[in-house]
């Protein structure tokens, strides 16, 4: 497992110190940024396990450095350091995104704790999101998000194009008729031409294979479609 690496985001040299050693220790990679705009630049040319992010910084709040991270598509776990009194900065914070907050002066040990359980979550969270992606030779559809790529291009289909290709890579290797596509894509109540099969089919191959060298559906000519590496 790779090792996981934390940025603390605190502009007092000794908190900041203080927290790099204990967490070091505890055998994770560290770098600190004293304020708002060099977490930004860390954040947005680097990735992160965590970050530990005191809302009270120079330049930048900590609470828009995780306004622009969120506004970016940035799902990294954040745990705001808040002073005790500010009620308003924690739930502004959550608002914002933050998965936790811990408030000064802590004990490291439940500082620690807090980073593990936020680790452990996110982990789990994508777990669940690897476990909804079917792949085909460098053909990846992630069901949750509704991506689909094929190696590092991006493939843009409608809904109808999507759910065909998902019905086909659940069933790959599979020959498939065109009532059965017909029936679990378009439903029991279509009452089309089954035509539209082929149609969409073509629709399908001139984004999937057209433009590479593998093509992954194929005609079994007399009985339907199935899709396959060659």
């Amino acid at each position: 497992m790779a090792q996981q690496k934390i940025l603390i985001v605190e502009d007092e040299a000794n908190i900041a110190r203080v927290i790099q050693l204990e967490l070091e220790h505890e055998g994770y990679t560290t770098c600190i940024a004293e304020d708002g705009s060099k977490a930004i630049e860390k954040i947005t040319t680097d990735s992160w396990s965590l970050v530990l992010l005191d809302v009270m910084l120079p330049s930048l709040s900590g609470i828009e450095v995780l306004r622009r991270m969120r506004s970016l598509e940035d799902q990294t776990p954040v745990i705001l350091l808040t002073a005790r009194d500010t009620v308003v900065d924690k739930v502004t914070g959550l608002d914002q995104g933050a998965n936790d907050y811990i408030t000064k002066p802590f004990e490291i040990e439940e500082l620690l704790a807090r980073i593990r359980a936020c680790l452990r979550v996110h982990s789990n969270v994508e777990d669940r999101q690897m476990s909804s992606l079917i792949t085909l030779g460098n053909l990846t559809v992630s069901e949750q998000t509704r991506e689909v790529k094929r190696g590092e291009v991006e493939i843009n289909l409608t809904p109808r194009e999507f759910d065909l290709l998902v019905y086909l890579l659940t069933h790959q290797k599979q020959v498939l008729n065109r009532e059965q596509i017909l029936e679990k894509v378009w439903g029991f109540d279509y009452f089309g031409d089954t035509n539209v099969v082929d149609v969409y089919v073509r629709y399908l191959r001139q984004k999937i294979d057209k433009p590479f060298t593998e093509p992954l559906i194929h005609t079994v000519r007399g009985v339907g479609y199935v899709m396959k590496e060659t």
